[in-house]
């Protein structure tokens, strides 16, 4: 069984439809390419937001003023 395939019960992501869920690796890569954090690192109403700026972790967290 595919390590993808073990994670998908507990991979905190909303967005269904997205072809990294559960592929904890892929999912790391393609995030922080992009300069933002993936949705398990958010609490569950800040992942709600779809915003994964590291701004809007620090805000979510409460990290920094």
């Amino acid at each position: 069984m595919p390590a993808c395939d073990r994670n998908t019960g507990t991979c905190a992501c909303t967005y269904s439809s997205c072809s990294r869920r559960g592929n904890c690796c892929q999912c790391v890569a393609f995030h922080r390419g992009r300069g933002e954090a993936p949705a398990c690192f958010f609490t569950p109403a800040g992942e709600k937001s779809y915003d994964r700026s590291l701004r809007n972790l620090m805000r979510d967290r409460g990290i920094g003023a």
